[in-house]
């Protein structure tokens, strides 16, 4: 059996981010606590379901209605709608907590495109409708425990990776310098940063949070490489004078993160 096996991925934007997989302990601890988490959601939901359905019961018969096949529907409903909570669970989380459920959260593990980038909608349904298929015999735990990249039928179909979260990285890591905070202030006027997208600022503040663990050269092979695609995007001709790539990449971040800070507070 291996543990903490490592898995270089490439982005669309050509840089290469080592990530560690989660290994099979970290998955069942994670599955564990969120199946407590569901147990308890569902036995809410069954007791409400048992109320209303009685309720219902109670009218009709106070009406003289015959519903003696109602019953059966009603079943069928709940377990359809049992179905729909379970997968929405995983759904919801993993969307809009990037790729981590409370119980991944807990276990510092998250869920991941294979070319790195955050999952969406498409790659979480996949993985969430294919759940009970790995679940049933453990059969994905056979899947995570022999496969090369850990992934069991679910992350196969919606080509998906589940690493471990380097949350501890990113108060080192992300260390803006004053010329880009400087920078920051005009690169809304000098480019249409408009134009990046989730993804493009999430590779970003990857390569960020890594580039201190990157030897001299592979980092600045990476940041002029980064700062080229980058720069294409948002329009920006040449950068301005004196600048680095680092620093370029660095007001980049913040700019976006401005930008998007900017864009809740006209929506609240």
């Amino acid at each position: 059996m291996r543990f903490l096996n490592r898995v270089t991925l490439s982005t669309p934007e050509s840089v290469e981010l080592d990530f560690t997989l989660a290994g099979i302990g970290n998955r069942t601890l994670a599955l564990f606590i969120d199946y407590q988490i569901l147990l308890l959601i569902l036995l809410a939901f069954w007791l409400l379901w048992g109320l209303f359905t009685l309720g219902l019961f109670s009218v009709l018969s106070a009406r003289n209605i015959n519903y003696s096949s109602l019953p059966w529907w009603l079943l069928g409903v709940a377990i359809l709608l049992n179905f729909v909570i379970y997968s929405g669970y995983f759904v919801y989380c993993e969307v809009m907590y990037q790729g981590q459920t409370p119980g991944k959260r807990f276990a510092k593990i998250r869920v991941v495109r294979d070319n790195g980038r955050p999952i969406g909608v498409s790659q979480a349904l996949l993985r969430s409708l294919l759940r009970p298929v790995d679940d049933f015999c453990f059969i994905g735990a056979f899947f995570i425990l022999f496969g090369k990249r850990e992934k069991r039928i679910g992350d196969w179909v919606a080509g998906t990776l589940v690493i471990q979260d380097q949350r501890g990285d990113r108060t080192t890591a992300l260390t803006i310098s004053p010329a880009a905070e400087e920078l920051a202030t005009k690169l809304p006027i000098l480019a249409d940063v408009t134009q990046l997208i989730p993804d493009d600022y999430a590779v970003l503040r990857e390569y960020l949070q890594r580039r201190a663990k990157m030897t001299a050269k592979a980092r600045a092979e990476k940041s002029m490489e980064l700062a080229r695609q980058l720069r294409t995007i948002i329009g920006l001709e040449t950068v301005p004078p004196n600048t680095t790539s680092d620093q370029f990449l660095e007001a980049l971040y913040l700019t976006y993160q401005q930008m998007q800070n900017s864009s809740k507070d006209a929506t609240s």
